[in-house]
């Protein structure tokens, strides 16, 4: 436990950063109907199956598409 607390001031912005880029990229895969590659369905199972920083940075990266 003693590790724990030790590593908590740099896991606590990692893990506030990961759900923040979850959220968003999970907002703009549900509030948008047009995306650079794939589609809604593909998206949704990529962010959510890679929900580390993988999934929400490819979507950001190669789906999104801009305004």
């Amino acid at each position: 436990m003693n590790n724990l607390s030790e590593y908590l001031p740099f896991l606590i912005p990692v893990v506030v950063l990961q759900v923040a880029l979850l959220v968003y990229a999970l907002h703009h895969i549900l509030t948008h109907k047009t995306y650079k590659r794939g589609g809604r369905t593909f998206w949704l199972v990529v962010v959510i199956v890679l929900m580390q920083f993988i999934g929400p940075i490819l979507y950001l990266i190669f789906g999104k598409e801009d305004d």
